[in-house]
């Protein structure tokens, strides 16, 4: 493909030779014919020495020796190009023979069933479905068009998922939640008789598990992408458009704003607010409300300067009891030299 049908197909500018370009890499290991991009410093030092033929760069960097096609953002762009080699790969519609579907159950056009999916009673599945091996969907359920699972996928009773959601190997959704009533001689299980709602454009991660609510609905907003090996306890609730990193935990009655970021392994206490466009760090551990738009972090997560600069003040401390030490001995005090 020429570099100019590229520029074309993704809306970029070309500066430089029409070259053939073959397929696409990363800088460090673009090959000859392939493009490659730069979107930061890192990746403009790499130039010097990448062997790609192309590059992907922001309208306003500097001009450099390969062609290029120029973007406001050269990240977008790249992901455009490799869409454009690497289309999605959709398996051909049909049910296989292994698969079992109830007759009551009901599955849209173009909908492809693979090897020992289980499709249960009075299940209502939109056009396009794309059910991979192994997946299981209980009584119930209902999905909207454009729907991908996985191998391995557990869809639980009454769950109802919208448009376009994509759910990767392993995951469950509508799994029972966490709720006991502490008995002398045992824990009495709290029935979980609520539900999930997956909305439009809703990735979730492998082996991810979203709960039922006990009452009510467990909701994962619009947009919203969730990683790999994600926890969302029952009951709660997550805005449009939110980003969960691999290994969160949501403890039950959790509620997230639009846009909020949640970074890996970052824990939440259950029954807490976190605002619209706020951002917690990773392996944060939070008990209490976010305010919109801020930034947390550390355990307990506060405000993220403030846990910076904590973080600094704690690697200073053996110096600091160092220098205490000496002023209590000048001072004559007594002082504990075990503490040196």
């Amino acid at each position: 493909m020429k570099l100019s049908e590229i520029a074309r197909a993704i809306g970029c500018e070309l500066r430089g030779d029409d070259v053939d370009i073959r397929g696409v890499a990363a800088i460090e290991d673009a090959e000859p014919g392939t493009l490659t991009f730069a979107a930061d410093r890192r990746h403009a030092r790499a130039l010097a020495t990448t062997r790609a033929a192309a590059v992907v760069l922001a309208t306003d960097a500097p001009e450099v020796a390969l062609p290029s096609l120029r973007a406001r953002n050269p990240y977008l762009a790249f992901v455009a190009a490799v869409e454009l080699f690497h289309p999605p790969r959709r398996p051909e519609p049909g049910l296989h023979p292994t698969a079992v579907v109830a007759p009551s159950a009901r599955l849209g056009a173009g909908a492809s069933v693979g090897p020992h999916v289980v499709v249960a009673e009075d299940v209502v599945i939109g056009r396009d479905a794309v059910l991979h091996a192994g997946v299981v969907i209980y009584p119930r359920v209902r999905i909207g068009d454009g729907f991908t699972a996985h191998a391995g996928v557990v869809v639980r009773e009454d769950v109802r998922i919208g448009d376009r959601v994509t759910l990767h190997a392993g995951a469950v959704i509508g799994s029972d939640g966490f709720g006991y009533v502490p008995q002398e001689g045992g824990h009495r299980k709290i029935p979980q008789v609520g539900t999930v709602v997956l909305e439009d454009d809703v990735e979730i991660g492998a082996n991810t598990t979203v709960d039922r609510a006990a009452l009510g609905a467990t909701v994962v907003g619009r947009g919203t992408k969730i990683d790999n090996l994600v926890m969302v306890g029952h009951g709660s609730r997550i805005g449009p458009h939110c980003l969960l990193a691999a290994q969160v935990g949501l403890a039950g009655g959790t509620r997230l704003g639009a846009h909020v970021m949640l970074g890996g392994q970052a824990g939440l206490a259950g029954h807490l607010t976190v605002g619209d466009r706020a951002r917690v760090a990773a392996r944060s551990g939070v008990h209490g409300d976010v305010p919109a738009g801020a930034a947390y972090g550390g355990y307990p997560a506060t405000e993220v300067h403030r846990w910076r600069r904590a973080a600094v003040g704690f690697f200073r401390l053996p110096e600091v009891l160092r220098r205490l030490r000496r002023v209590e001995q000048a001072l004559g005090l007594p002082g504990d030299a075990s503490e040196e």
